[in-house]
């Protein structure tokens, strides 16, 4: 799994005499609709029933929103006590306490005027989902960037826009015809206009959107589409925002929607993942019984084309030492989103590990589908028998015997035209390797390169990019050294402030280093900072941008990996929709470049790194 903490679950839960027990059963039962007033006893009573300086009393929290609430328990202060709650428990303690009404995150004043016309720019400098093109490089071309390595050291901040109650700023921005189109922790999606950061439309979904939205078009009806944390599918109409249908993909309570959504004629494909490997930290949960899929979508109404389940159904497998029951297969979850190959009729996807035993060939793997039925075509798994939940941190209850080394691949794979026309598919995992395989010869291997140590947050976690001549290779690698002194930060981590990062550029061809470029140590070091390098990478022609938990943005030289231009985001700004800001650390989501124009959503306070709600617009004009 790409990104679960596990010191800071437990580590919060005894600060504040937590028991994070709550007798879970399997499928069923955990669908029981909970009390609020019983799961606030449970999880939140020792706290909030007491007068604290730094923890708001029960009557300070029944002055805000439930909706408020909920995001603070999703993506807010408190994650990291709520990460083995289900998701009906959250939404059960927020409608209990909260009473009050939420702000709203856009003033009067922040929306567009008439001569600000949604959907104005041209529609040749836009960027889709998770990149320009269905192959997932990642790569912008210059007439499309309009920024290259010649220009980039004269990127300027613009503007800045805040999402307000979060403390990060995960979903990747789209790009449309000159407006700017992204989600937030809290589940509000803004279509912004990308010139001035005015907003045009807002729309509220029901849980957290990390996913970039994904543009679809048949010529006579462009609709967007994205999903949510809790494992619904929308398409709202770009001009207005209004819905056209919503659908959940999955029934299991756990389901996570991280990979952004694919498209390919009428057909959506949906890749889902999911928060149970964390459940399993409570040695009450009944682990495991979540199945990585994908879903085709019919993009007209939301019916469903077909699925492709990754494990078959789970079954009893047997017991704890907790006494617990235990079932598998599970888990091969698919966090990153599909790669398209229209010449062979695939639809290439990447998968995490298994929670369980019985371990899968599809755990940890690269795998082809039939883009019109789902059949898988091909697969090549590059770490077997990797078994792993999150219970393994403290060798809790259900961790396997034997464990698994948590070698998830949490990024795309990318289809990639080399110099010689031929078409070479590249897959980056936390393992810390990068792979090459031949799409025209069901996933044979061409080769194989080691760009970082690797582990539960290290290697290659949520992208790379390609400029067809090389294969850009950014790792996290993340050291933590342990709480030091002072208060602790959100995910109660202390980073090594020198260790961890690192970009490298492979040769296409055959995968042999061409530099590397290592990271730039904490300057000062302080909490939540890191050098480690795991969000997605962009390249430009002639550069490759990348963002650190450090909280900088830098552009790097594709010819030698020399630094063109830095930016630290993490500082306090005064954005234009008048909500207090400030940067974090840099995760998940790359920035994005068209028409001259760079975004970055800063702020990412997992695994002990800064907090952040901002999106910053920069411009090379």
């Amino acid at each position: 799994m790409p990104d679960v903490p596990i010191r800071s679950i437990a580590t919060l839960a005894v600060a504040c005499g937590l028991i994070l027990a709550i007798g879970y059963e399997a499928s069923r039962a955990q669908a029981t609709a909970p009390a609020g007033e019983q799961v606030y006893a449970q999880y939140c009573a020792s706290c909030h029933d007491q007068v604290g300086a730094r923890i708001p009393t029960r009557e300070v929290l029944a002055k805000m929103s439930p909706a408020r609430i909920l995001r603070t328990l999703d993506f807010g202060l408190m994650m990291s006590i709520a990460y083995p709650m289900r998701r009906a428990e959250r939404e059960a303690v927020a409608q209990f306490l909260g009473t009050g009404s939420d702000v709203p995150s856009a003033p009067n004043g922040t929306f567009c005027n008439a001569d600000r016309p949604i959907m104005s720019g041209a529609a040749e400098h836009s960027w889709t989902g998770w990149g320009p093109t269905v192959t997932n490089t990642r790569f912008q071309a210059a007439e499309s960037a309009a920024i290259t390595a010649t220009n980039v050291s004269r990127l300027q901040l613009r503007w800045t826009f805040g999402f307000a109650g979060d403390v990060t700023a995960f979903a990747a921005p789209t790009i449309l015809n000159g407006t700017l189109l992204v989600g937030s922790a809290g589940g509000g999606v803004q279509a912004i206009d990308a010139r001035t950061g005015c907003v045009h439309w807002l729309y509220q979904a029901t849980g957290p959107v990390r996913t970039a939205i994904t543009i679809a078009s048949d010529g006579s009806q462009t609709t967007l589409l994205f999903a949510d944390q809790n494992g619904s599918v929308y398409a709202l109409d770009p001009r207005t925002g209004k819905e056209h249908w919503k659908k959940k993909v999955e029934d299991h309570e756990a389901t996570r929607l991280t990979g952004s959504i694919a498209v390919d004629g009428g057909t959506a494909f949906v890749p889902a993942a999911s928060w149970e490997e964390t459940r399993s930290i409570d040695p009450a949960y009944a682990c495991c019984t979540f199945r990585g899929s994908v879903t085709g979508l019919r993009i007209r109404d939301g019916s469903v084309v077909w699925k492709r389940y990754l494990v078959d159904p789970p079954t009893r497998t047997g017991t704890t030492t907790a006494g617990t029951a235990t079932f598998g297969p599970s888990g091969a979850g698919i966090w990153s989103t599909p790669t398209i190959d229209r010449a062979r009729g695939v639809l290439y996807i990447t998968s995490g590990d298994n929670y369980s035993h019985p371990a899968t060939a599809t755990s940890d793997a690269i795998l082809a589908l039939d883009l019109k039925t789902g059949a898988i075509v091909w697969s090549r798994q590059t770490t077997p028998d990797d078994v792993y939940n999150s219970s393994c941190g403290t060798r809790g209850a259900n961790c396997p015997e034997d464990s698994g080394p948590d070698f998830d691949f949490g990024s795309s794979a990318m289809l990639v035209r080399g110099p010689d026309g031929r078409d070479i598919l590249v897959a980056g995992q936390k393992s810390g390797v990068v792979y090459a395989l031949d799409p025209a010869n069901k996933g044979r291997l061409l080769w194989e390169t080691r760009v970082g140590r690797g582990g539960t947050n290290g290697g290659v976690q949520w992208g790379m990019a390609s400029d067809s001549q090389y294969v850009f290779a950014a790792v996290s690698d993340v050291v933590r050294i342990g709480k030091v002194s002072g208060p602790a930060p959100i995910g109660d981590a202390e980073l090594d402030p020198v260790q961890g990062g690192g970009l490298t550029a492979l040769r296409l061809t055959d995968g042999v280093k061409m530099w590397f470029a290592a990271a730039s140590p904490c300057a000062p070091p302080r909490p939540g900072c890191s050098p480690a390098q795991p969000g997605a990478l962009t390249a430009v022609p002639g550069a490759v941008l990348s963002g650190s938990m450090d909280g900088h943005i830098r552009a790097f030289s594709a010819a030698d990996g020399r630094v063109l231009w830095d930016f630290d985001t993490q500082k306090n700004y005064r954005t234009v929709n008048e909500v207090p800001a400030r940067g974090g650390s840099l995760d998940g989501a790359g920035p994005v470049v068209a028409a001259g124009m760079m975004f970055v959503n800063s702020g990412y306070p997992r695994f002990g790194g800064a907090p952040g709600n901002v999106l910053l617009a920069f411009s090379v004009e």
